[in-house]
């Protein structure tokens, strides 16, 4: 995901101008407004209102395709078809898009969202305690599982056959997409409220964080293996203050954490699953709520409640991008710049 500057890019050739238009940027907010950004301009280029609705957006995913994306706007999720807005341009527009489905069913806040890889199913997990798959096809609930506690988080393993979740009692729970069942159970800080959950793009390693900054770190044995599924190999104490999302690089060489004191920390990764703090990025006033890396694990976007959202280059720790237009709080964010 090369950057471009503001010079460079007005002699960008017509090439360069179709990649930029295939990077998806997209950010929610407690506005309720839906913001899809330009990525290297900075400019908004349409914007989903939703004036007059009720309900913040909570979480927001693109589907593997690019065709997608799932909006969590409080206890209801949301899909958008991507390619229905116009096409980003130099002129911000507003545009009424609606829906191709809504999935109705959760009694609580939607906290998580994630598609499956083949596109067919969408995973949601709620602070009513309970995680749905939904059939994207026929927009079915397929399957529910009762979690007992409120779900702060939900990821959908590599190997999609199986699920990862977090709650608010302090429990990592593994469940197998093929029965309605837990198969594993951790509680790594006994009963603090697990935020967020991250899993390596290639299954070997899972990271937790909790409410009080900690980070959890396991690797994942085979299920034919004599070792444990779950070996614990670390914790360390990333943040002194609440612990907001935390996420794996695609190539699996970085951590990075956000929290309510108003940073990004970037922890690089040993082979042994040693962590050290690399980088803190900083220029946020307010929390950071959620971050994106970009394909190549080069960039990092996050969404923060001082109404911004940032492109940070992982290799100097500097914004490159700030992207304002938010009213309020802009507490998530997806970004999609991979094949599609």
């Amino acid at each position: 995901m090369p950057v471009q500057t503001s010079s460079s890019r007005s002699a960008a050739s017509a090439s360069a101008a179709r990649a930029d238009m295939s990077v998806i940027l997209v950010t929610g907010s407690y506005d309720h407004e839906i913001r899809f950004w330009e990525a290297w301009s900075g400019i908004c280029s349409r914007t989903i209102p939703r004036a007059g609705e009720s309900g913040q957006v909570n979480r927001l995913a693109i589907s593997p395709d690019k065709r997608l994306l799932a909006a969590a706007i409080h206890k209801k999720a949301y899909i958008y078809e991507i390619a229905a807005a116009p096409p980003a341009g130099p002129v911000r527009c507003t545009v009424a898009l609606l829906p191709i489905a809504i999935f109705e069913g959760h009694n609580g806040n939607i906290t998580a969202v994630c598609f499956h890889s083949e596109g067919k199913w969408l995973v949601t997990g709620s602070e009513d305690g309970t995680i749905k798959i939904w059939d994207l096809r026929n927009s079915h609930l397929h399957r529910n599982y009762d979690n007992e506690a409120p779900v702060n988080d939900v990821v959908v393993h590599p190997n999609q056959g199986e699920l990862i979740s977090c709650d608010q009692a302090g429990r990592i729970k593994q469940w197998d997409l093929s029965e309605n069942i837990c198969t594993h159970e951790l509680t790594p800080g006994g009963d603090t409220p697990m935020r967020s959950i991250s899993l390596a793009s290639d299954g070997t390693c899972l990271v937790a964080g909790s409410v009080k900054g900690k980070c959890y770190v396991w690797k994942i044995n085979d299920e034919r293996s004599d070792l444990p599924r779950f070996q614990a190999v670390t914790m360390f104490q990333a943040h002194n203050k609440y612990l907001t999302r935390l996420l794996l690089s695609p190539d699996v060489k970085y951590l990075a954490t956000c929290s309510a004191d108003t940073t990004i920390k970037i922890w690089s990764i040993t082979p042994n699953y040693e962590f050290k703090l690399e980088k803190t990025l900083q220029g946020h006033q307010r929390w950071v709520w959620d971050c994106a890396f970009s394909a190549d694990s080069a960039y990092l976007v996050t969404a923060s409640s001082d109404h911004t959202a940032r492109l940070w280059d992982m290799s100097t720790g500097e914004t490159v991008r700030q992207y304002n237009g938010h009213q309020k709080a802009a507490v998530c964010c997806a970004l999609h710049d991979g094949a599609g």
